[in-house]
């Protein structure tokens, strides 16, 4: 029924909603959701004949499940026996209902997460790049200490299994404990603490369950995931303002398991000026698009060294954070410059920006308020809930 010539089978052609119906039960693979309350597919037209003519919008005019689409648009509508023939006007969207359409998606994998001890007013970042090396995690402990010092609680949590540094980082060494609390039947781990100006670090690690810092964990696969999954269900947390996902380099099992987790996380993404690092880096921008997670931003490390004459030379090339920005569609949150002290204040677990007023520390401090002005205030929510849609489209805004 399929072909130019629509074959008469003597029953009444469907009716819009007939058609609009059988349309709702093909479904968008990646996207979750059926193509109609997508806003993919519309009824154009019904012929007496029983020529059936669907409008379909792609979110991209090369989309690989196009045909996938086609064959499953063209077996549902053909069973009906007044359907003479299924004709299908490709389109594709424009970037207002692209937003819609990943919108409505987030929205999705938000309400089929399960349930985790994040509070769901909590702003949860995911700082990741594409390839290690890049100094995702001293990203992560300074902006982590930039949010408590002015009286944020900031979980932190190092997802990055294998290559854990944050205990180290952040100068905490002790081991998580596990403990009853009052109104809960199973203990759960405490985060270890750490005061920073008027506020407070709760941090949990991998590296705070081995013996010592130099331990291999060799966990690969399911093992992987289920520490994660153990860190955000088996964590008290308590009361957060921010929480910041040490993420591991790459994409990964963790990534996987975070986005199913955690869907309503925004992903930070950090990359050095090289382009062969941008390169890298726009596969972590692929995996959020995928996973139906937000990105934030870029932030450029180790944009260039400024010598003590006040000349700057940008040891690792130029505009690779911009250019990843530009390509992603996602803002540049800001460059932090090469400072040793950086590196140092990593290892005796002092964060820059709590010992320093140079230009790095600086570029940090920027970045956070950045972070904390595209958040919506917990008094602003109203009391309302992650799984709130109205409250979910006030979020949207305020960041977009």
């Amino acid at each position: 029924m399929t072909g130019n010539t629509p074959q008469t089978t003597g029953a009444a052609p469907p009716s819009v909603a007939e058609v609009t119906s059988r349309l709702k039960a093909v479904m968008d693979p990646e996207l979750g959701d059926n193509i109609v309350d997508l806003g993919m597919a519309t009824v154009a037209s019904i012929s007496a004949e029983g020529v059936v003519a669907i409008a379909m919008k792609l979110t991209i005019k090369g989309c690989p499940l196009r045909v996938q689409i086609k064959k499953d648009i063209e077996s549902r509508l053909e069973t009906h026996p007044g359907v003479t023939k299924v004709t299908i006007d490709w389109g594709e969207m424009t970037a207002d209902e692209r937003t819609a359409v990943m919108t409505r998606a987030r929205w999705n994998a938000r309400e089929q997460a399960p349930d985790t001890q994040i509070p769901l007013n909590t702003r949860i970042l995911a700082i990741a790049s594409g390839k290690g090396g890049v100094g995702k995690s001293s990203v992560t402990v300074n902006l982590a200490a930039a949010l408590a010092s002015v009286g944020h609680t900031v979980g932190v949590l190092d997802a990055d299994i294998w290559g854990f540094s944050i205990p180290r980082m952040l100068g905490i060494s002790d081991r998580l404990e596990a403990r009853r609390i009052e109104g809960i039947e199973k203990p759960r781990m405490i985060p270890n603490e750490r005061v920073v100006g008027k506020g407070l670090l709760k941090v949990v690690s991998t590296g705070m369950l081995v013996e010592d810092e130099s331990t291999a964990l060799m966990w690969r696969g399911l093992m992987l995931t289920k520490a994660v999954e153990q860190f955000l269900n088996d964590v008290h947390w308590g009361a957060l303002d921010y929480l910041l996902i040490d993420m591991p380099p790459g994409t990964g099992d963790v990534q996987m398991g975070l986005a199913r987790m955690l869907p309503r996380t925004d992903l930070i993404i950090v990359t050095t000026p090289s382009v062969s690092a941008q390169k890298v880096a726009i596969r972590a921008a692929d995996m959020a698009r995928r996973s139906f997670l937000r990105v934030a931003g870029v932030i450029e490390n180790m944009s260039a060294f400024t010598c003590e004459h006040g000349e700057s030379y940008p040891l690792f090339g130029a505009g690779g954070g911009q250019a990843l920005a530009d390509e992603i569609g996602a803002a540049l949150l800001g460059q932090v410059p090469i400072e040793a002290a950086v590196a140092n204040g990593g290892d005796i677990g002092e964060p820059i920006v709590l010992t320093s007023t140079g230009p790095a520390a600086q570029a940090f401090l920027a970045i956070a308020a950045n972070i904390m002005n595209t958040t919506v205030p917990v008094t602003e929510m109203g009391g309302c809930t992650a799984r709130d849609p109205e409250a979910v489209q006030v979020a949207i805004s305020k960041r977009s």
